[in-house]
């Protein structure tokens, strides 16, 4: 993770408490993709939507509706404060695995927390800061998992989800959790940034690990768009 452009350059953001994870180059690439889907009079959910920038967004872009969720009550708090004009603005706290939507959304999109990270005991610093918001377990997949488990009972019919990760968390896996959900899946953009802070610190662990390589300084981050079938018969 990096710091990229400023906020106000791609979507309002209010003002983030220290434990609010703020906008970098993962939301920039997933807001880049999201400005190439159709949003005009969609109904969007915005999961794990930190200070809110992609959920802005998709107002932005003319959504008829955004509800945005995070764990974070900092979070939903500063998200809430947005109130872009136009579209019915919800903000929930809630986990991807607790939220129970009334009906599923046309649009999903999410920057998840996929950072592999170390376990409990072991000596892997990490700098100050919203660690819930980029921390993902040993494999990076905490979230994305429960994203994928939850994946049909968010998207409609003919939705779509749009999901950025790291390549360090395994994009194939969660390619393949969802085409078995019947979700066509490609992917729509790549980037290879440098390490920030939170990889830096824990860059011995993740060699240790095999998670990277000795000389590696660079991260990839890729985007996916994953459209729900609307016949889902046996396969």
């Amino acid at each position: 993770m990096t710091t990229a452009d400023p906020v106000s350059d791609h979507a309002p953001v209010a003002a983030t408490a220290a434990d609010v994870y703020r906008p970098q180059a993962d939301t920039y690439l997933l807001i880049e993709a999201l400005r190439r889907l159709p949003v005009t009079g969609r109904r969007v959910l915005d999961v794990c939507t930190g200070a809110g920038p992609v959920a802005a967004a998709s107002a932005e872009l003319g959504a008829r509706s955004v509800v945005a969720i995070d764990t974070c009550p900092r979070a939903v708090a500063t998200a809430a404060a947005l109130r872009p004009t136009g579209p019915a603005w919800t903000c929930v706290q809630a986990t991807v695995a607790d939220f129970a939507p009334a009906a599923p959304f046309e649009l999903v999109t999410c920057n998840p927390p996929y950072v592999p990270a170390p376990g409990p005991g072991i000596d892997c610093p990490s700098p100050a800061g919203p660690t819930q918001a980029w921390d993902a377990g040993p494999d990076g997949r905490e979230v994305l998992d429960a994203l994928c488990a939850r994946a049909t009972a968010l998207v409609e019919p003919g939705g779509s989800l749009l999901l950025v990760q790291s390549l360090l968390a395994d994009p194939a896996k969660t390619a393949m959790c969802l085409r078995d959900d019947h979700f066509g899946v490609t992917e729509v953009l790549r980037r290879r940034i440098p390490f920030g802070p939170v990889l830096r610190s824990r860059r011995s662990w993740l060699v240790d690990c095999g998670l990277i390589g000795p000389d590696q300084w660079t991260e990839t981050l890729c985007v996916l768009l994953a459209r729900r079938e609307t016949s889902e018969g046996p396969r």
